[in-house]
């Protein structure tokens, strides 16, 4: 078990980095329940010899059709932008640590920024990022639950308004920060 004491997803998950010993990271959050079909479909795509990097699209475990329709959304533009979801993703351990890991800068959405990084790094090196659907992850809708649409809504309307300098303010970034379970 691998502990940081500050509480930021971006310094917990390079914690983990820096005490795994393997040749692939592998990250997956807690609330997350990633099949053998996944792993099986990761493992193809590292044998595969071109895959740098990747993660794959999700499914949330919601009645609730706006959230539906914010992760078809998200899905949609993972896989067209190579784009991994924080929830399920992957990694050489080599590539991780040469482009810097997670921004320690970043409060939320710093797998957008890592993997914009390390989309650059593989083109430079003839490798790919993979962004894996045929086994959607299954992830918790705890968020969903705990915070309303129009939460949600004014976070974005102020990420957008900032350009993004939001995601580098903690207060800002409350769903992933403020304690609500």
């Amino acid at each position: 078990m691998v502990f940081e004491p500050v509480n930021q997803i971006a310094r917990a998950r390079n914690a983990g980095a820096a005490a795994a010993s393997g040749e692939w990271l592998v990250f997956v959050d807690a609330d997350s329940e990633p099949s053998r079909e996944l792993f099986e479909e990761v493992a193809q795509s590292i044998e595969g010899g071109s895959c740098l990097a990747g993660g794959c699209t999700v499914r949330l475990q919601t009645d609730r059709a706006s959230a539906r329709f914010f992760v078809a959304l998200w899905n949609g533009l993972s896989r067209m932008l190579g784009w991994a979801a924080g929830s399920f993703m992957f990694c050489e351990a080599s590539a991780f640590r040469q482009v810097g890991g997670f921004s320690r800068e970043m409060y939320a959405a710093e797998e957008i920024e890592l993997f914009r990084r390390l989309k650059r790094f593989a083109r430079q090196r003839g490798r790919s990022i993979a962004i894996l659907h045929r086994h959607p992850l299954a992830t918790s809708d705890r968020k969903v639950r705990l915070y309303s649409p129009r939460e949600y809504l004014g976070f974005f309307l102020r990420m957008a308004l900032s350009r993004g300098r939001v995601l580098r303010e903690r207060d800002a970034c409350f769903p992933w920060y403020d304690g609500r379970r």
